[in-house]
């Protein structure tokens, strides 16, 4: 890569706040009613937490998105993602640490997350793989009781696919990055995908994906299964 391409992409990825460091992704499990319904599974009692790790992270800016092929049904779950701003205190809010919102994938690789589940194995080779955790271009967080009063959406080849609205979440907000603190830590540069409502679905190579939040574009891509 040439010095001038390599500069034109760092300053993308610092339109984008994907320059970053980032730390840690959380993810949310279960965390919408109706998903955990279409998969069969139980409701948790306290949030379901899980990680990937940050090679998984990839911008959804308009060009493809390649996950893998051939490990079995590819799902995709659209999901608000937080970027935390400053170190976790006791007492703090949702406004005081979150600096930053993006909509994003968690793309899920659902036959292996099946198998794994059955040996009792960590979820990580159905979560973690590289492109797992597709993230849309950042914007500036406006606030919890804001984020609740609008839906977003993911359309898949022009057709809405799921519908979120945070006031359907089990845990809201504020639940998640408490919960997130005491048992893990939560600081600058972490991550958090905050669980998907109904509607995922297998993934076919050349589907292409639109994010919105109300009516403003969030992110876009087109999957290249590989």
């Amino acid at each position: 890569m040439g010095q001038a391409e390599e500069a034109a992409n760092f300053a993308e990825k610092e339109r984008s706040g994907m320059s970053d460091t980032i730390r840690n992704i959380y993810c949310v499990g279960r965390n919408y009613g109706l998903h955990a319904a279409e998969l069969g599974n139980d409701v948790p009692e306290e949030p379901m937490i899980f990680t990937k790790p940050s090679h998984a992270l990839v911008l959804a800016d308009g060009g493809e998105i390649m996950p893998p092929g051939g490990r079995g049904e590819l799902h995709y779950e659209a999901e608000l993602v937080l970027h935390i701003g400053r170190s976790y205190e006791k007492g703090l809010s949702v406004d005081d640490l979150v600096d930053r919102m993006a909509l994003g994938i968690d793309f899920t690789l659902r036959d292996v997350q099946s198998e794994v589940k059955k040996k009792g194995y960590p979820w990580s080779p159905a979560k973690g793989f590289l492109n797992s955790a597709a993230v849309g271009p950042w914007h500036a967080f406006p606030g919890f009781e804001r984020v609740k009063q609008v839906e977003y959406t993911l359309k898949r080849n022009g057709t809405e696919a799921q519908r979120g609205n945070l006031n359907d979440m089990i845990f809201n907000l504020q639940v998640i990055v408490d919960y997130i603190a005491s048992h893990y830590g939560l600081g600058p540069g972490d991550l958090i995908y905050t669980g998907t409502p109904a509607g995922v679905a297998a993934v076919k190579s050349g589907d292409r994906f639109e994010l919105f939040w109300g009516d403003e574009a969030f992110g876009a891509f087109t999957a290249k299964l590989v």
